[in-house]
């Protein structure tokens, strides 16, 4: 049996990020005064704009870009790999990217799949967004729909 302990290798910083312990980072780029709380993973080829915060027990996998000035709650989940062959993808170059824009709120166990997100939107606690949102508003349900537009 091997043991391996969280922890945090190859990540680039900007200045006063704080990383909450245990979490498990590597190969990612955090901005100026990003938070990540505990229990996080947040794999290789991740980036997360300034001032962003991540709620514990979130997860960020590779391909996914995230603006300044997010916030993404408790238990949020990201995908890459949408399983289109009926299993997980045999090769990376299988996945498909995320793009969160800037001043997204995601609430507490949202599920992200690839998917393009605009500025200035709030997704609902429990959410599960399954196609690109263009227009700026409040998202929620299964799957996500505008509720109203931001005023």
């Amino acid at each position: 049996m091997e043991i391996r302990e969280s922890r945090v290798v190859g990540v680039e910083s900007g200045a006063n990020v704080v990383v909450m312990m245990p979490s498990n980072l590597y190969g990612c780029s955090l901005g100026d005064e990003v938070f990540v709380g505990p229990f996080c993973e947040i794999q290789s080829e991740v980036s997360v704009g300034a001032r962003t915060r991540i709620q514990s027990h979130s997860f960020i996998c590779s391909l996914v870009e995230i603006g300044q000035d997010c916030f993404i709650g408790h238990g949020v989940m990201f995908v890459n790999d949408l399983f289109s062959e009926g299993a997980p993808a045999d090769s990376k170059d299988k996945w498909r990217a995320t793009k969160i824009g800037d001043n997204v709120s995601i609430g507490s166990n949202a599920t992200i799949l690839p998917v393009s997100i605009c500025d200035n939107v709030i997704i609902g606690a429990g959410s599960v967004v399954t196609k690109d949102i263009t227009t700026s508003g409040f998202y929620a349900g299964n799957p996500a729909r505008l509720l109203r537009e931001m005023e």
